[in-house]
Order: structure tokens, then sequence, then C-alpha cells
């Protein structure tokens, strides 16, 4: 991976359609596979990241850096995170990612974060259900039908053949306009449902991509040998999942430490007494590198938990921006 500056005090901006013409997301599924694989041999420093809340405004900022020393590559993304923003016709999630030369120190691109993030997201779920989900498993449950629920379900279409998808939203309007735009964007039968356990009885794949505080289907709903990615909580007591399920599956997350002080979906049952971290199967990198197994056998559940990391948005950009100066896409700036 080379992100040396092609000119000196240049500066590249990559907007998001710059940033989604420069990825595509078969591409992005294995650069996040080499981005998980490098983190869990300890070839990346990704701090935790850093939250600063603001709370009269419902709000909050996080800071997500990373080195990648074998790359000579740095990255840091800042994030925030409104929840009052979509009353506002606001983005509830909104993203800058800088990327450096990590020889120097030098700013090479700033690119548009929102759209790196939920294509990264989707990408390494479809890592994920590529690496775990039963072979011929075909139709698909989409929980929360915002930016991130449209990638996560472009990248299982990458990695599996797809007959059929549904898709619950809390807001009923927000999953027919998903169901429309996705089923002319995938020519896949989208159907928007009106319970979360309308659609979970009868997937083969489960992505849930929501803002919801408590688990948002019932474990009695699931099918066996369903492979579930979790990608929208990020809060310590925050569950999409129930803990029944965690407690019956394989879980594999993206980075232990990051899932062990993030994932409400474990950390709940963990401080419950019910589960505990040393049941964790694998990192997903471990899996990639074929140091830890994936799927045992087709009746078994699997759970993919992922809190995010900012090896994947160093990644990603890194790529974007290699692409992008071979497409002339961006727009330059002197600094």
């Amino acid at each position: 991976m080379n992100v040396l500056p092609m000119n000196a005090n240049q500066l590249l901006f990559l907007s998001a359609a710059d940033v989604r013409r420069a990825l595509p997301m078969r591409e992005a599924v294995e650069v996040m596979k080499s981005a998980f694989a490098a983190l869990s041999a300890g070839q990346a420093v990704a701090p935790l990241r850093s939250h600063v809340e603001v709370p009269e405004h419902q709000g909050e900022l996080l800071l997500m850096p990373c080195y990648q020393p074998a790359a000579a590559a740095l990255s840091l993304k800042a994030v925030t995170v409104f929840d009052g923003n979509p009353a506002r016709g606001l983005p509830r999630i909104q993203a800058l990612v800088t990327l450096y030369d990590g020889s120097t120190g030098q700013p090479l691109a700033i690119l548009e974060g929102a759209s790196l993030t939920a294509l990264r997201t989707g990408a390494a779920s479809g890592a994920a259900t590529d690496l775990l989900a039963r072979r011929e498993a075909s139709t698909v449950a989409i929980l929360g039908a915002g930016a991130q629920g449209r990638t996560q379900l472009e990248a299982v279409c990458a990695v599996r053949t797809i007959r059929r998808v549904w898709v619950f939203d809390a807001n009923p309007p927000a999953a027919q306009a998903y169901a429309r735009e996705m089923s002319a964007a995938t020519g896949l039968t989208v159907v928007a449902t009106t319970s979360a356990a309308e659609a979970v009885r009868q997937a083969d794949i489960i992505c849930a991509a929501t803002s919801a505080r408590s688990p948002v289907f019932a474990d009695s709903d699931l099918k066996a040998g369903v492979h579930l990615n979790g990608v929208g909580s990020y809060h310590p007591a925050v569950q999409e999942v129930p803990a029944e399920t965690v407690l019956r599956a394989r879980v594999v997350v993206d980075h232990r430490e990051s899932a062990l002080a993030e994932a409400g979906d474990l950390l709940v049952p963990i401080q419950q007494g019910r589960y505990s971290a040393e049941r964790i199967a694998a990192e997903l990198g471990e899996i990639v590198s074929g140091r830890k197994p994936g799927r045992a056998d087709d009746s078994e559940i699997t759970f993919f938990k992922s809190v995010g990391v900012a090896i994947q948005d160093l990644a990603a950009a890194s790529r974007i921006l290699t692409h992008a100066r071979q497409l002339g896409l961006g727009t330059s700036v002197k600094l």
C-alpha cells in the first residue's frame, strides 16, 4: 500500500461521490480482510477511540487514530453522532478522515468520512459473512434502513448469491423507501416488514444496523444456522442483539480490546454474570489468517460483533487515495 504524496504540499479532498467511485464493494471486502488480519497480528497501532460528549445536543465527537508501520500510513477519523439531526434534516453521522504519510507526517488527503464509514462497515460485515455464513445462504434480513443498512446489503450481495431480502425499521416509511431503492439498485425482491420478527424468521443472514438501545428481535425468532452481523451498537449499555443469542452463538469480534470496552451486546451479559470474555471465539482477523476456525457446522449460529476500529478507516482511505489518483478524482488544495 503506497500512499506517498504526488506533489509536496498538496492536499487532496475527496467527496462522498469520489469515495464511492474509488472503492467498489467487492474490493472493499478484501481490503477489510487484510486490515483485520494485520490488526490481529499486531501490525497496526489502533488505540481505543476517544469520546467527547455533547449532552445538551444529544451528540458526541469520536476520534479514531491509526498507524500501520509496514505501510508507513497514518490516519485520523473525526466523526460526530448527533441523534437529533434527522429531525433537523441533517445526517445523524458526519465525519472526516485525514490520511497522512506515516514516514513524514505530511497530510495527504481529507476524505468525506460518513460515506467511508458506511462503506468500510458494510465491507467488514461482507468479510464476516464470507467467512462465517453457510455457503448456500440466500435470504437476508436488514434491521435499520439507514445508510449503514444499504452498504450492509451491498456487501452481503458481494459474497453470497442472494435471492430475497426483508427490511425492518422503527420508522416504517424509511423501510418502505429502502425497499424501493434497494430493489431498484440490486434487482432483488426487497420487502419492507412491519416487525423485526417477520424479517429475521425467514433469513439466513441478518444485518443489524440500528440506533436501538435494546434488542430489536427475539432469540426465539432465529433460524438454525443463521449468521448475524451486529454493527449498530458501540456503547457499553446498548444492545441490538438479545443476550440469549450471544450465549448460544459462536461470537467473533473485530477487535477484542475494543469489543470489551464498547460492545454492549457482550458487556451487558458479562455484567449480568451470564457470559465471559473467554467465550469470544476469535477476532475476525484470526479467522482470515487461519489461526482460528470459523463456522463449525451448518446448524451453528454465528455472530460477528463489530464496534468499528480505526484500521478499517486507514485501510479503506489508503486504497481510495491510490485509486483516486489513478482516476483523477478529487480536488487538490495547496497547503
